[in-house]
């Protein structure tokens, strides 16, 4: 059997494996209503994908195209993101939708035949846009497709079944197998629980708010239902004000920060998605101890990196 130290040893985690859960302090409701309250949209709208949008869309399915689009590109830096959307709005001679949907498939596989970015090829936006041209010559509105799944299965339920359409399920032998990596692109909360599924969960929040800066021209999807689009920067946030005990990205994890967030906020919880975002993108949180920058953070007293510590630390 051993002996009782043996088996202490075995039961009594040793005081170096014990992980310091950082706690939401009181007042960080009140904290994170002041950073949304004084953030500078307009600073950060025009590092933002969305910025590169708003100016083509006018109704629900422009904004869907461009919207779908932009979220898909959605990897990598802001400035590059931009940078390839200008690309693909150069090819379309001011009518990107209308392009995308309407150009023979022929026409439309040699023009973005050239286009990259990052992992992203001209071939798999050529698909995308195939999908949707079918989906549109019998449907109105991607909204149909994230409610068939949402009415059964929640938001993960209405996410899933947006990735089935986008991923062309039911569509392939009119527009002919996906490129390579296609299906990757859109990932899926029940198919592979381990991914934030970011972009997707982006996308929807564009469609759905209507308060500044996002589209809102999803009427049926509840605010109070989205989840938080967990990019690098907002998950390192949320972990550092204890939004989350969660040190990797996950779905998981945007169930927790979306839940906390749904705390503050039940109405509207995802109104601090890019407050917190582009706080991080803008190096106004530069992830380390910087009085001169972290000073007048409104969040400062609640994050991991300052609780109990001096302004002179």
């Amino acid at each position: 059997m051993g002996s009782s130290r043996e088996r202490e040893g075995k039961s009594t985690p040793s005081l170096r494996t014990i992980v310091r859960i950082h706690r939401p302090t009181p007042e960080l409701p009140q904290h994170l209503e002041a950073l949304y309250r004084d953030f500078p949209f307009e600073r950060s709208l025009a590092e933002d994908p969305i910025s590169s949008i708003r100016p083509f869309t006018h109704d629900t399915r422009s904004a869907e195209v461009l919207g779908i689009l932009a979220a898909t590109l959605a990897i990598g830096n802001t400035t590059a993101i931009r940078g390839s959307l200008a690309r693909l709005m150069a090819l379309t001679a001011g009518a990107p939708e209308q392009w995308l949907l309407e150009t023979p498939r022929g026409a439309r596989a040699r023009a973005l035949r050239p286009f990259r970015h990052r992992w992203i090829r001209g071939d798999q936006v050529e698909y995308l846009a195939r999908v949707l041209a079918e989906y549109y010559s019998s449907h109105e509105t991607l909204e149909d497709a994230f409610l068939e799944g949402y009415l059964r299965g929640g938001f993960p339920g209405g996410l899933d079944s947006l990735v089935r359409v986008l991923r062309g399920d039911g569509s392939r032998n009119r527009n002919g197998p996906p490129p390579a990596g296609y299906l990757h692109l859109f990932p899926s909360p029940l198919g592979t629980p381990r991914s934030p599924c970011k972009r997707m969960t982006l996308f929807v929040r564009w469609m759905v708010r209507e308060r500044y800066p996002d589209l809102g021209y999803w009427r049926r999807v509840p605010t109070g239902d989205l989840r938080v689009p967990l990019d690098l920067h907002v998950h390192w946030i949320a972990y550092n004000l204890g939004l989350t005990t969660r040190r990797t990205r996950s779905w998981a994890a945007v169930e927790e920060v979306s839940e906390a967030l749904r705390r503050i906020d039940p109405i509207d919880p995802i109104k601090f998605d890019f407050v917190l975002c582009h706080t991080g993108i803008s190096g106004d949180c530069p992830k380390r101890r910087d009085i001169s920058v972290c000073g007048p953070c409104s969040v400062r007293p609640d994050c991991r990196m300052w609780r109990g510590r001096g302004v002179a630390a």
